[in-house]
């Protein structure tokens, strides 16, 4: 397949709709360029949508039309005071150098994702005392890693602790937080949200 490859790049795009839906598109997002006070309309897949080094987005709103999924190249954009809405699973923000060769200038700071639904997302290496993490029922664990014994000490519902909690020792150092979905865990692993609600509220360190 031929796609019809659109570029962002050197340039600055201010108070802008930027409708990312042709799935027949590659959408690069980068390098040099910032996007100011825009709203971005995600309606592709994770491999349409190729971010650079360097980008940046200031006060801009992401609309998710389409799950994005296993989407970790969000490690290369500096985030500053964005929305988001929509689904999005498997996806990483922040700054995680050890990435890949063009990583290093990413950062998250003083976003909200109040109305989107994380499943599987991950803040690597910045602060998230500034970002809002979505409510129940999505929860999120902060310093997963330095808490991991703690949170081995309970019994979770179904497989996920055997699962999911026994790896998080195994997360990249620069993971600060790790949000989950309990209506997408508990259908994973046969178990309900409120099974999960139950051992979540033992920790003042999970957010929910």
């Amino acid at each position: 397949m031929l796609y019809n490859k659109i570029f962002y790049e050197d340039r600055e795009i201010e108070n802008e709709r930027l409708e990312m839906t042709d799935k027949g598109s590659l959408y690069f997002l980068g390098s040099n360029v910032t996007f100011r006070n825009c709203t971005l309309i995600l309606k592709v897949s994770g491999r349409n949508l190729i971010f650079d080094q360097d980008t940046r987005f200031i006060d801009c709103a992401f609309e998710v039309k389409q799950e994005l999924k296993n989407h970790q190249q969000w490690v290369f954009a500096s985030l500053k005071r964005c929305r988001f809405k929509g689904r999005l699973s498997g996806c990483d923000f922040g700054h995680w150098p050890g990435y890949s060769e063009r990583a290093g200038h990413g950062s998250i700071e003083d976003c909200d994702f109040t109305e989107a639904r994380l499943d599987g997302c991950r803040i690597m290496g910045c602060d998230p005392s500034s970002i809002r993490f979505p409510k129940w029922p999505c929860f999120t664990i902060l310093d997963p890693i330095g808490r991991a014994a703690e949170l081995r000490s309970v019994q979770w519902p179904g497989r996920f602790g055997r699962v999911v909690i026994e790896d998080l020792r195994n997360q990249p150092a620069p993971t600060k937080a790790l949000t989950l979905s309990a209506a997408v865990e508990a259908k994973h692993f046969e178990t309900t949200p409120e099974a999960f609600k139950a051992v979540i509220e033992k920790f003042d360190f999970i957010l929910y």
